[in-house]
């Protein structure tokens, strides 16, 4: 019998062609998501170059995906921060990362309804998406601080609390010259002098 290399919980590590197959399936899971339609279950396994059953033994059910699926986008989301402040003043940063932030919450409306069955009947977990966010936001307003750029004494909540607001009602207007005025009119109460 062959032997099996233990994770650090006790059970077998996850092999590398299993892990190749995850990551397979979410791509193509996002891609399907990004188009806006309702794709099946097996073109995305066709899409990702495997058979229905792998799918199913990653991930049991529809909702379990999305799962996947979204927390690979929270995590560009709220991992882009830091780059986004590598060789560039903190408020264009953070502008930067306004725009990521809209295409997630535009993102996160195609599967609002998915998200909330797979909730509500626990088959996913609560995402701690707020606060994740909202660190996301802390990390951008103390390099704007550092840099003199952003205001001082702001709530990284509130901003928060604001964007997702402002996000989720110009969104559904579907008017991407709104929606960049908009954000404009935001960033303009957070800069500590206006934009050239």
């Amino acid at each position: 019998m062959g032997s099996h290399r233990l994770g650090s919980s006790g059970k077998p590590a996850p092999r590398s062609d299993g892990l190749r197959n995850r990551a397979s399936l979410v791509a193509a899971a996002r891609t399907a998501l990004d188009s806006g339609e309702k794709v099946s279950l097996e073109a995305i396994a066709r899409t990702a170059g495997v058979g229905i059953a792998t799918l199913y033994r990653h991930f049991p059910t529809r909702e379990a995906l999305v799962e996947a699926v979204y927390s690979v986008e929270l995590d560009h989301v709220t991992d882009s921060a830091a780059a986004l402040l590598n060789g560039r003043p903190a408020d264009e940063a953070l502008r930067a990362w306004i725009d990521i932030y809209a295409a997630f919450v535009t993102k996160k409306q195609r599967v609002a309804d998915t998200l909330r069955i797979g909730l509500s009947a626990k088959l996913i977990t609560t995402p701690d998406t707020r606060h994740r966010i909202t660190q996301a936001v802390q990390q951008l307003l103390t390099a704007g601080v550092a840099d003199g750029t952003l205001r001082s004494g702001i709530d990284p909540d509130d901003v928060a609390v604001m964007l997702h607001g402002v996000l989720s009602s110009v969104s559904q207007a579907q008017d991407q010259a709104q929606t960049n005025r908009v954000l404009e009119l935001a960033m303009h109460a957070l800069r500590s002098r206006p934009a050239p």
